[in-house]
């Protein structure tokens, strides 16, 4: 007869102080001196711009990423989604914007209650959606910071101008217990062109854009206190600009493929995530299969690249919960890797790599440190 201990819990990925070669695959990883040194470098080139940092969550959905980043001076966090916020605000992040609109009445409620123990702002573009956070801030008891977005060239969410925020403060003003904060600004398209130039040109001009509706409203009488955007691919001209007052970069804490892809500018950031993953088997013997496919990481952006990307070894197709792992043709005659063999693969695009995972597995050398939930992964609503 079985009894229940035969059926124990699947063993952990990794525990503290355990050697890094023996994880469990495939599991995420956080290389703790690289990840760190990207947060310094970019928390003090934003303290030089007199800029204030407010990392963008959505790209790890770590509370645990998030104080590191609160720790050395960040003002706060963005999250993209009002559930996603939540997991931050439990670990004791205490200002949090919502990057975003919200797309219903319900999703206001919760937001509201939130915002009784926290400081909180989310972005509108309709005067519907600021009647939602009325009746949700009013029944709560709360007050809320809100933010009109503008559109500065994404071509999504966002009013066109100054005269059309205009309209939604109007709006807003018979609602004392909601606060006009300020704009937010955010050009994601030109974050991965390729050519530094041509990143500093669009990001300049968009950048241009949203200073135009700040002059605008200043001149309507209305002080723009907040003007937040930007993101890895930009910052480094966001920070020049002028027009900004607060940036919300994300991936620059992790450096996936895809933005490491892009021509480096001023400001340099290394690889620290990482996807642990092992060879399952040798048998063909033209290539390697290892343990990690489609539902270790996301293909949007390209495939991963093993690490150190100078090696002689190409990560060429991924399956459900397979890859193949290959010799590149400039280097024939390279021997593929024994059964069992660690590797490191570095995700084309971070976010959606970070949702698919319960936990990232952080290390300082050749040692396991600490195991962090993702706490936020699979809150999209």
């Amino acid at each position: 007869m079985t009894i229940a201990s035969d059926f124990a819990p699947f063993p952990p990925a990794a525990v503290p102080g355990q050697p890094l070669a023996d994880v469990d695959t495939p599991t995420l990883l956080l290389d703790l001196d690289a990840f760190e040194r990207n947060l310094d470098r970019m928390q003090a080139a934003a303290r030089v711009a007199g800029v204030q940092l407010r990392p963008h969550a959505k790209a790890h959905k770590c509370p645990a990423v998030a104080l590191a980043q609160v720790a050395r001076g960040a003002a706060g966090v963005c999250c993209q989604k009002a559930s996603e916020a939540l997991p931050f605000l439990q670990a004791g992040v205490r200002d949090v914007h919502i990057s975003n609109e919200l797309a219903s009445p319900a999703k206001a409620r919760p937001v509201a209650q939130w915002a009784r123990h926290a400081r909180l702002s989310v972005c509108v573009d309709d005067g519907a959606q600021i009647d939602a956070l009325a009746a949700a801030t009013r029944e709560a008891g709360s007050r809320l910071d809100v933010l009109v977005e503008l559109d500065i060239g994404q071509g999504r969410c966002g009013v066109a101008d100054a005269s059309a925020v205009l309209r939604l403060l109007e709006r807003l003003a018979v609602h004392p217990q909601l606060s006009f904060h300020g704009l937010q600004a955010y050009q994601g398209g030109l974050q991965h062109l390729r050519s530094r130039e041509e990143r500093r040109e669009q990001a300049l001009r968009a950048a241009e854009r949203a200073g135009r509706a700040v002059a605008a409203l200043e001149s309507a009488g209305v002080r723009c206190a907040t003007v937040t955007g930007g993101g890895t691919g930009s910052v480094e001209f966001d920070l020049e600009s002028g027009v900004y007052t607060e940036l919300q970069p994300g991936s620059y804490a992790f450096m996936d493929r895809d933005y490491a892809d892009n021509e480096a500018g001023s400001l340099r950031f290394e690889h620290a995530l990482f996807v642990a993953t092992r060879v399952m088997s040798s048998a063909a013997g033209t290539h390697a299969v290892v343990d990690a496919g489609l539902k270790s990481l996301t293909l949007e952006c390209g495939l991963p690249v093993l690490w150190p990307r100078e090696g002689a070894l190409r990560y060429t197709q991924a399956n459900d919960e397979h890859g193949l792992v290959a010799v590149d043709a400039a280097n024939a005659g390279t021997t593929l890797l024994p059964l069992g063999s660690l590797l490191r693969l570095v995700p084309g695009h971070c976010d959606p790599t970070f949702n698919l995972h319960d936990q990232i597995v952080t290390f300082r050398g050749g040692t396991v440190e600490d195991v962090w939930p993702i706490a936020a992964r699979g809150l999209s609503r």
